[in-house]
């Protein structure tokens, strides 16, 4: 695919952002049957990625984000997302190797928006070099970058998917890993309560759905942040996963 210019709508200094009607007539010029459109939103990726998230494409739908996400952190993949934000597109890199993520906003921006409102337009493979640690000191720089493991865990409990990732779906018990470090994220309340019972016990969805603070979506959304922070065992033969049958899986 061509490499696409545009004239930046935003004053001079501002971070440079492109119209998303702009960038969506590029990507249908490109595209003249539903393969080509697949294309071009999946430009250029690893093999193993790139069949990873034509799992979800070939549903009739496009990728979400945090599937993206999940697929990149899978094969340790590199991938600049564009995403829609409104009128105007951003890009965002992630880098698995380095749990890091750039964003042509800054982050601290980034995470005050409304997550449901982004829109995945492209996925390509990142040539972006991650800055060696005296660039990554200065304000200015790291102002665009952040832990990836804060950016799943925001996407999980506040982006657009509410359903269990197929990789922990189906008759499955939950329990947390006994190493895993949870102090780098907001943790509070029922999140707090719930994180510390799944640390001693192993839970079933539908029992997690109905603690304090709790129901399907929103145990659904912790257990995708928690697999995501490579911080959730999933058993599908403990007693405690018997009695979830069909119940469990995405609906």
């Amino acid at each position: 695919m061509p490499v696409m210019n545009f004239e930046s709508t935003l004053p001079m200094g501002a971070a440079e952002l492109v119209r998303a009607s702009a960038f969506r007539r590029s990507l249908d010029e490109d595209s003249r049957s539903d393969d080509d459109r697949i294309t071009s939103r999946l430009s250029a990726l690893d093999p193993s990625l790139h069949q990873d998230l034509l799992r979800f494409e070939q549903k009739g739908r496009q990728s979400e984000l945090l599937e993206v996400m999940a697929g990149a952190v899978r094969h340790a993949s590199s991938v600049t997302v564009h995403l829609q934000l409104r009128d105007h597109v951003l890009a965002l890199t992630v880098f698995p190797v380095h749990r890091l993520v750039h964003c042509v906003m800054p982050m601290a921006q980034f995470f005050e928006q409304q997550l449901t409102d982004l829109e995945v337009l492209r996925v390509e493979k990142s040539h972006q070099q991650v800055p060696n640690l005296q660039t990554l000191a200065q304000v200015s720089v790291q102002r665009h970058y952040a832990s990836l493991g804060r950016l799943l865990w925001e996407l999980a409990l506040r982006g657009s998917r509410d359903e269990l990732l197929p990789e922990i779906a189906g008759q499955a018990a939950y329990r947390i890993t006994p190493t895993l470090d949870l102090s780098g994220l907001d943790l509070s309340g029922s999140l707090a309560s719930a994180c510390e019972k799944l640390k001693r016990h192993t839970t079933s969805l539908r029992e997690i759905a109905e603690w304090p603070g709790f129901d399907r979506p929103r145990a659904m959304r912790m257990l995708n942040g928690l697999y995501l922070q490579a911080g959730l065992m999933v058993s599908r033969t403990h007693p405690a996963a018997t009695n979830e049958g069909w119940f469990s899986g995405n609906r």
